[in-house]
């Protein structure tokens, strides 16, 4: 089942770095629950960002969150400009005096990456820039938003990030990415500390083996014929489409006992036992279950074993 709409009507919501992949489809998923999203990000259908893609902007994910039963405003903005997030918050202040639902997942460094390669022979401003993308970015973002999502109890706060805190104790194969990856997970349990005692919640959200944009890409598939790409990579038929995660925010913040969660590192296939959601094929995948027992365990088991 998908999450019911309107579950979160009336409900305003910031998802930072929403452009595409995991942002996007955990804003038209809140939108579907019928909250008003504010989207932010670099790419505008008038400017691109340092990835280079064109073909998703905000103001297409703002369309997207409407069509979908709520009410999508993009807003640009540069989450390392601290001038830019406090207008972007100062914004939502005006016009509807409450934030319930912050989404940190702000990222946009995979072009960065270089694995398999050591830290000291990889470029310190390309791993830099890989921890102000990816952990600076969710550090301003909260330090401008907590002081309007604090009024009102209830508030929610999720970091995206790629991995739980039990898949992330191993190497993530590049010491900036890993670090980069697991910052969103501690940042988590201490704004839940914080949090708490305002009646507020901060939970890590990972999605699995993410079919965004750039990995279709990558493949050279599409969404419609993605299983294509297990012939390239086995362990690719464990992998989601965004909406699962997307289903997974907005379950999560229309559970009103949600305060259960607070400090916790979920992934998107947790939470679909929990709260019953599939991903849009009608599938249930378990993508970290799948790495940990079958990739790296050995375990004879198929991936729709785990679907």
């Amino acid at each position: 089942m998908t999450t019911p709409t309107k579950e979160l009507s009336g409900r305003i919501a910031l998802v930072a770095g929403a452009t595409r992949g995991a942002g996007r489809a955990i804003a038209v998923q809140l939108g579907a629950a019928g909250a008003t999203v504010y989207v932010t990000g670099r790419t505008t259908r008038g400017k691109a960002s340092e990835v280079g893609r064109t073909t998703e902007t905000i103001e297409e994910t703002a369309e997207l969150v409407t069509a979908a039963g709520g009410e999508g405003i993009a807003i640009p903005a540069d989450h390392l400009d601290v001038e830019q997030v406090r207008a972007v918050v100062a914004r939502i202040d005006e016009e509807h005096g409450r934030l319930d639902v912050l989404v940190n997942d702000v990222w946009g460094g995979e072009h960065l990456i270089v694995w398999d390669t050591k830290m000291w022979d990889t470029e310190l401003e390309r791993g830099l820039r890989m921890l102000e993308l990816g952990v600076k970015t969710h550090i301003i973002t909260s330090s401008c938003a907590l002081p309007l999502l604090v009024r009102n109890p209830g508030g929610l706060v999720v970091e995206v990030t790629d991995g739980t805190a039990e898949t992330n104790k191993g190497f993530r194969e590049n010491f900036y990415y890993d670090l980069a990856k697991y910052a969103p997970i501690r940042m988590a349990l201490s704004l839940g500390e914080d949090l708490k005692g305002v009646g507020c919640t901060a939970v890590s959200m990972t999605p699995g083996w993410l079919r965004s944009e750039q990995m279709l890409d990558h493949f050279g598939v599409t969404e419609e014929n993605w299983r294509d790409a297990v012939a390239k990579s086995e362990h690719f038929a464990i992998s989601e489409s965004p909406v699962f995660v997307g289903r997974a925010v907005a379950a999560l913040a229309a559970d009103p006992e949600r305060a259960r969660w607070n400090g916790r590192s979920l992934s998107s296939g947790e939470l679909a036992k929990v709260y019953g959601f599939t991903d849009a094929d009608g599938s249930r995948p378990d993508a970290w279950t799948y790495i940990e027992e079958v990739v790296k365990g050995g375990a004879k088991a198929t991936a729709d074993d785990y679907r």
